[in-house]
């Protein structure tokens, strides 16, 4: 999986010791469907996600993860959920722990495709036909696909 270049130099000085990182979850809809990645990482589907890079805002990160890593463009109509990872340690010893910003995202144009190594499948899945997944991504895409009002803060 391809680390931020910002990631790979805090590394550098800190080792594997837990990073706080922003990280983002892009549920992106088109009418009855959303789009999932099978990541290369673990093999898991899951929406689009990424780490937010210094100085961007949450919402231009999601759309930046689908165009370059899915190749499609999307909008965000809102954030639905704000949310703090467990502990994660990832394959390669480096330990994170996310606070992360789920989005509504409308799709808008381009057809998926894997556009990087941290993917090895995208495509568009009825919501009422997800592939397994992790139970807090399920909830993810529930609270999106449901939202109506403020922000869920967990």
């Amino acid at each position: 999986m391809p680390i931020p270049d910002f990631v790979v130099q805090l590394r550098a000085k800190i080792g594997h010791d837990p990073l706080w990182l922003p990280g983002v979850t892009a549920v992106i809809l088109k009418d009855a469907e959303v789009l999932l990645v099978r990541r290369s990482d673990n093999g898991n589907w899951t929406p689009v996600t990424g780490i937010v890079d210094p100085g961007e805002h949450p919402a231009e990160a999601a759309v930046r993860e689908a165009l370059e890593e899915k190749g499609i463009r999307c909008s965000v109509e809102a954030l639905v959920w704000v949310d703090v990872s467990a502990p994660i340690t990832h394959v390669n010893g480096d330990h994170a722990q996310y606070l992360d910003h789920a989005f509504r995202c409308t799709y808008l144009d381009g057809e998926p495709y894997v556009a990087d190594d941290e993917s090895l499948e995208v495509r568009w899945f009825p919501i009422d036909r997800l592939p397994p997944m992790a139970p807090l991504f399920v909830e993810r895409i529930v609270t999106a696909v449901e939202h109506d009002g403020p922000t869920r803060l967990t």
